[in-house]
């Protein structure tokens, strides 16, 4: 497998296929600064726009500036501020809500678009002969579906059969072919059966795997765009409160593409960066390994865009709570009890829709990080949820008929919100040496160097600081083939 994709045109054959393609589905490529702050690149025209069609013009919305109706753009994106008579501790913990952006309702459209978008503009991909295969535990997967639907070329998800009923609804709404959704054995840890899939899948030379976990464009959206987005809401938030700093940004691994909005936090408000994981596969936390269902977080191995090197902290989660938490804000006898015993705002309880159950397991380990270091109330810590409640209605069910098969009740919610939040601790809280780093840095040699083929050359560049910071530097490389690609395209149109 190739290690970088640099911003240099490789094919100017198949880049000319790419835009003839653009040009007959009448679409153009929004470049990733104007991703990172919309406001400056648009001045409306979507409103009429369905957010959830397979409309060329939703590119333009694959960004974290999106209102609630997802149609309209706000000046500060979506977010939600946990109290604490919510959360026990006296730290503020802001969440951002991934569930705006278009077509999949979740933040992963943006890393899809960013990993197809180098191809097309560099040659290394033609829309009219190869197909893109997204490898995924459920929302990439289907970001990749869109985002190859909308730009007229052919998507195959690949993804574990035990994932949530809703994501494979989606996708058999979205795939052209019902061989475009390929199922592999397991559930969310199951994550070399999906590298194995795709290996055979690349043995036709025309399906190009665009592989989350490696793709360093994942890493640079992430670092140019979730950065921008979270930078702007704690600089709204600041506006109000000038005794705030940006204290942790909290991020489960997943691709651990999102974690690089954490180095750009790190670099203008030296925030720590906090890595989470299912205690029940303890991969950074303890090399261990293991089944969970914190859907979207998949593991047993380290991601090769994560930059090991600069995170702060790890913190495992167990399913038991995001699971009794994805019941306890959806559930109206759960709402009722959080609004009418705890006395939380209902409006806030309501926001709760936005919150699926990754989302959760970052919110218990944002608690847990404020506990550990004891931060008080101008201490803000940042994380995402990064898909709705409405992807998990058929896990809800499931977790009611195993464990409250005969109805659920207002002592049950209140015995889930102390087992799930009353009590939360900083148990599970590994605050990394050096040593640390480098042992969670050497466990990804096992997938990368030895089943995947990267040269250790290349594994261990990764280690250094220049070779991130120099990752960030082509950004404005990027902007530029890809201004150059619209250029021709619109030449193409006069």
């Amino acid at each position: 497998m190739s290690f970088l994709i640099d911003p240099v045109v490789q094919d100017r054959g198949r880049r000319a296929a790419a835009i003839r393609r653009l040009r007959d589905v009448g679409g153009r490529l929004p470049t990733w600064t104007q991703l990172a702050a919309p406001q400056l690149a648009l001045s409306g025209g979507l409103e009429d726009v369905d957010p959830d069609a397979a409309d060329p013009r939703n590119l333009w919305r694959v960004h974290w500036f999106n209102g609630p109706d997802r149609k309209t753009m706000t000046d500060t994106p979506g977010y939600m501020v946990l109290p604490p008579e919510l959360t026990g501790v006296k730290a503020p913990l802001v969440v951002l809500l991934g569930g705006r952006f278009p077509m999949i309702g979740a933040h992963k459209v943006l890393a899809a678009y960013a990993c197809l978008v180098p191809r097309l503009v560099t040659g290394q991909f033609d829309p009219t002969s190869n197909r893109a295969v997204w490898p995924s535990t459920g929302n990439y997967c289907r970001g990749g579906v869109a985002i190859s639907r909308i730009l007229g070329c052919r998507g195959t998800a690949v993804l574990p059969a035990g994932m949530s009923h809703e994501r494979f609804d989606w996708l058999e709404r979205w795939v052209a072919d019902p061989s475009d959704v390929v199922r592999t054995p397991g559930t969310e840890s199951n994550v070399k059966e999906i590298y194995d899939a795709c290996a055979e899948l690349e043995r036709d030379k025309q399906n190009v795997i665009i592989n989350q976990f490696s793709e360093f464009p994942n890493y640079l959206i992430h670092y140019c765009c979730t950065g921008a987005a979270f930078d702007a809401v704690f600089k709204h938030l600041k506006s109000k409160n000038r005794n705030y700093w940006l204290a942790g940004f909290v991020a489960a691994t997943g691709s651990a593409g999102t974690l690089a909005a954490g180095d750009r936090l790190k670099e203008l408000y030296g925030t720590k960066i906090v890595a989470v994981e299912a205690l029940e596969c303890p991969t950074m936390l303890n090399n261990g390994y293991g089944e969970h269902n914190i859907q979207g977080i998949g593991d047993k191995h380290i991601p090769l865009i994560h930059n090991v090197m600069n995170t702060d902290v790890v913190i495992a989660v167990s399913d038991a709570a995001t699971d009794a938490l994805n019941l306890l804000f959806a559930d109206d006898v759960g709402r009722k009890y959080l609004v009418n015993r705890k006395k939380l705002d209902p409006g806030l309880v309501q926001m709760f829709d936005n919150v699926g159950l990754s989302g959760f397991a970052n919110i218990v380990a944002a608690i847990k990080l404020a506990r550990h270091f004891d931060y008080g109330a101008n201490d803000v810590i940042m994380t995402v949820a990064t898909d709705s409640a409405a992807l998990y209605h058929s896990e809800r069910q499931a977790y009611c008929s195993r464990h409250y098969a005969q109805s659920f009740d207002e002592v049950d919610a209140g015995e889930l919100f102390g087992s799930y939040l009353g009590s939360i601790a900083d148990d599970h809280v590994l605050e990394l040496t050096h040593v640390e780093r480098k042992r969670i840095f050497n466990l990804g040699y096992y997938t990368w160097v030895e089943q995947q083929g990267i040269s250790i050359a290349d594994f261990d560049r990764r280690k250094s600081q220049d070779f991130w910071r120099g990752l960030a530097d082509t950004i404005p490389a990027w902007d530029r083939l890809i201004e150059e690609f619209n250029d021709e395209v619109s030449g193409a149109n006069a």
